[in-house]
């Protein structure tokens, strides 16, 4: 009897800990970034380290090298912006979809590797209520993107952005309010949207928290 009991006891920690893991997907290590797809000065801009995300079905969103010293600037007063201390068109990271992926319009993209540079969205009535606020990352060929301390002007940016999506519109991907002190992990917030958090270390010093969606997208 207290074998039988001990072993349904286990059995359902098993199955607790089984829909934890499904409700919040994982995030498993990664290597240094070495794939030659990716020019090498990018390469050497990212941390040792990165990130797989996988989603409770077990597949895999993306995964993620981030910026080994991300450039941050006075922190600037913005209506709608919760990166204030971003400057446009700053060099983030890198973001690997092993198979198709897509992006916060729900632009298909190719499977390959892509730089992430900040960006605003347009404030004006178009985009109005597009996004809880106003910061995404851009999705760029890593190709096309081989000096990550350039200092691109915006309309670059979106051009080279265009070549992800392959449509008129640049390929977004959605930044939220962060925590303030965030563990790396992958939950499912609002309207089925994955967001992956982490802290970021910062070139002047300690670390920078983000909140990525790195699937789902803007409700139409």
């Amino acid at each position: 009897m207290y074998r039988s009991a001990r072993s349904f006891v286990l059995a359902l920690c098993f199955i607790a800990s089984t829909l934890a893991v499904a409700q919040t997907g994982v995030v498993s290590p990664l290597d240094t970034l070495s794939d030659s797809a990716v020019p090498e000065a990018v390469r050497s801009a990212l941390g040792t380290k990165g990130y797989r995300i996988t989603l409770d079905d077990g597949s895999i969103a993306c995964e993620l090298w981030l910026a080994k010293n991300l450039s941050t600037q006075a922190t600037k007063d913005v209506p709608g912006v919760a990166y204030p201390q971003l400057a446009e068109s700053a060099f983030v990271g890198v973001l690997h979809f092993p198979k198709q992926g897509s992006d916060y319009r729900g632009q298909p993209i190719a499977a390959g590797y892509y730089s992430l540079r900040y960006e605003l969205l347009p404030n004006d009535g178009n985009h109005l209520g597009a996004a809880p606020n106003r910061d995404f990352l851009l999705l760029l060929p890593a190709a096309s993107d081989p000096d990550p301390a350039a200092s691109l002007k915006v309309p670059d940016v979106m051009d080279r952005s265009r070549k992800a999506s392959g449509t008129r519109h640049p390929a977004p991907l959605s930044l939220l309010q962060p925590d303030s002190s965030p563990t790396s992990s992958i939950t499912k917030g609002e309207e089925d949207h994955w967001i992956f958090s982490t802290a970021i270390p910062v070139a002047s010093g300690g670390t920078f928290p983000i909140a990525l969606v790195v699937k789902g997208q803007a409700q139409q």
